[in-house]
């Protein structure tokens, strides 16, 4: 590693953790309906949703009501996507002349930014208009991201009632993060953004003269532009990552300057992190929220140091024929895929956070990292994408593991656990044990069929033992809605788009379901006082704990899998020189 992708790595780590507590006490200031600033100016706002939807914010929900309101919601989310590609074609705001999207594209595409996943099968700027960028995408960037939120307010709730049924209102907590939370912060961001460079504009494509044409090249050249920067700031605060354009934030007109490249980084981070902080205040002990916090950002640190030093050190391998010693490194390390104005550790950071958090955007070509570079990406999205993870999803995850964490140190001492005062019973434990074990079940079901089918594996661009990563990666990636991909696999197929857009929303709801099962059943209980037995949660004792039983679940499910891809690849690599 450089000194100066050190200090570069160090600076980002010391801003996102800075941020953490300012954002997160405005947060659970948002959830706990304490007085805040920003509610003077959206207040009227606010209640004017719930007047027009005959919202009654008093009222709220038990367990099952809450989880049924968000499935339904969710639902007309995906029919709404869907029906603007079809009609997209007799639609406005289409002045690049699009027609309809396929079905089963339509399908994939309106699974994939319901459920945060923004898997993008399709070149953006070529497929969807300006309204369908908008109105569908754009939209469901925000409401995908507030109702990970909202379940996660509502786990969170439970820990903290005693003997209540009820765990709040959907309606309240959606409406509450998306007004007073991700509405102002994509906004602001937006207009830093645009400051940048970042396109956002209703004008038509841009045309410009190409200065040596030739018979072979148009003396024409256009350049898709639009109304980019808003959809970028949410992608990013979301932790959506569906890009404008398709090549996501590789993009100049996504991604135009260091600082644009900085920022939209931190964006991935700010908001999951931050509500470590926000669990911690609203538990009434912020104590537990460093703790959970300190658990990912360990595992984060320890697998980002693997990934840069495995592109940094790595070598660009090449066909055979070409001059090796000439092409095999390249300004100290493994700089095919990756941009001169981000280079190895820019690129390598956003890898790491992109698919440690939900999100999935891409700043250079994971496909051409090298196999131990490109294991790291991919298997944290197979740890289930908690470290920090996406906007609420991340963190309910986490606290999963942190169940099952309590629940093993309980067994060692022969004693009832307990997590914040809240006994942990076979119930807890059925649920969490489905939240742990369903995306791992619909990856490697998933990326078994892929490889066993020919409609599966004629979308391998690399056949072999890459072409087997880049369907474990793709299914990876779906069931856990991160939405990066091994780019050499060619998924925008009937077949991928219905496996992986299947994949998608069991990833989602199958998981969001046991959490508020979980909810309803802890909100129920007594709060336990503390005892001799009781373990500690906010102590390094506990942190390593519960990152102990994140890697061992992860390396238990996946390394099988793992070895038959990057592993064995490395290891040829090595055995061919």
């Amino acid at each position: 590693m450089t000194t100066s992708g050190i200090l570069q790595i160090a600076l980002y780590l010391v801003v996102l953790l800075a941020l953490v507590k300012p954002l997160g006490a405005f947060m659970a200031a948002v959830y706990a309906g304490r007085p805040f600033w920003l509610e003077r100016v959206f207040g009227g706002f606010e209640r004017l949703i719930y007047r027009l939807a005959g919202v009654r914010t008093t009222e709220e929900m038990g367990w099952k009501t809450y989880a049924a309101t968000m499935l339904l919601f969710n639902a007309a989310g995906v029919l709404v996507v869907y029906a603007l590609q079809r009609l997209q074609g007799v639609l406005p705001l289409n002045p690049q002349g699009l027609g309809a999207v396929s079905p089963d594209s339509s399908f994939n595409t309106a699974v994939s930014f319901a459920t945060n996943t923004n898997w993008q099968g399709y070149g953006g700027e070529s497929t969807m208009s300006y309204l369908t960028q908008m109105a569908a995408l754009t939209v469901q960037n925000f409401l995908s991201a507030a109702t990970g939120m909202a379940v996660l307010v509502a786990l969170i709730r439970a820990f903290a009632r005693r003997s209540a049924a009820t765990i709040g209102n959907f309606w309240v907590d959606l409406t509450r993060t998306t007004v007073y939370i991700l509405l102002p912060l994509s906004f602001a961001f937006a207009l830093v953004l645009v400051s940048q460079g970042v396109v956002q504009t209703f004008g038509p494509p841009a045309k410009a003269t190409v200065v040596q044409p030739s018979k072979a090249t148009l003396t024409e050249q256009v350049i898709p532009v639009g109304p980019v920067a808003s959809q970028i700031a949410i992608k990013q605060l979301g932790t959506n990552g569906g890009g404008f354009f398709n090549v996501n934030s590789a993009h100049p007109f996504e991604n135009p300057t260091p600082l644009s490249d900085f920022l939209e980084l931190l964006a991935i981070l700010l908001i999951p992190a931050a509500l470590c902080y926000t669990f911690g205040v609203m538990v009434g002990d912020t104590r537990q929220g460093w703790a959970v916090l300190a658990a990912m950002t360990v595992i984060f640190v320890g697998l980002l140091t693997v990934a840069v030093v495995a592109e940094q050190n790595g070598h660009v391998f090449v066909e055979q024929g070409v001059d090796h010693a000439a092409s095999a490194l390249q300004a100290g390390g493994n700089m095919e895929g990756k941009e001169t104005r981000f280079g190895i550790a820019n690129s390598v950071l956003w890898a790491t956070a992109t698919t440690s958090a939900s999100n999935g955007s891409v700043n250079s070509m994971h496909d051409s990292f090298t196999p131990l570079g490109g294991l790291v990406p991919m298997w944290l999205i197979q740890l289930g994408e908690v470290v920090y993870g996406g906007v609420g999803s991340g963190l309910y995850g986490m606290l999963m593991f942190a169940v099952i964490a309590v629940f093993v140190a309980g067994l060692m001492v022969g004693r009832t656990p307990e997590y914040l005062g809240k006994k942990i019973e076979a119930y807890e434990m059925k649920m969490s044990s489905l939240v742990i074990l369903i995306t791992p079940a619909l990856v490697l079901i998933g990326a078994s069929v892929g490889v066993l089918t020919e409609a599966g594996k004629a979308g391998i661009a690399n056949p072999g033992i890459h072409g087997f990563s880049e369907i474990l990666y793709a299914f990876s990636s779906a069931s856990n809605n991160n939405g990066s991909a091994f780019a050499g696999l060619s998924a925008n197929t009937p077949f991928y788009n219905t496996a992986l857009g299947l994949a998608m929303l069991f990833g989602r709801y199958w998981l969001a379901v046991p959490v508020l099962a979980i909810a309803g059943s802890l909100a129920r209980k007594k709060i336990v006082p503390t005892g001799p037995g009781t373990l500690p949660t906010h102590t390094p004792l506990f942190v390593g704990l519960l990152v102990g039983v994140v890697i061992l679940v992860g390396a238990l499910t996946f390394v099988p899998a793992l070895a038959l891809g990057p592993i064995v690849e490395h290891l040829n690599l090595i055995a061919a020189k």
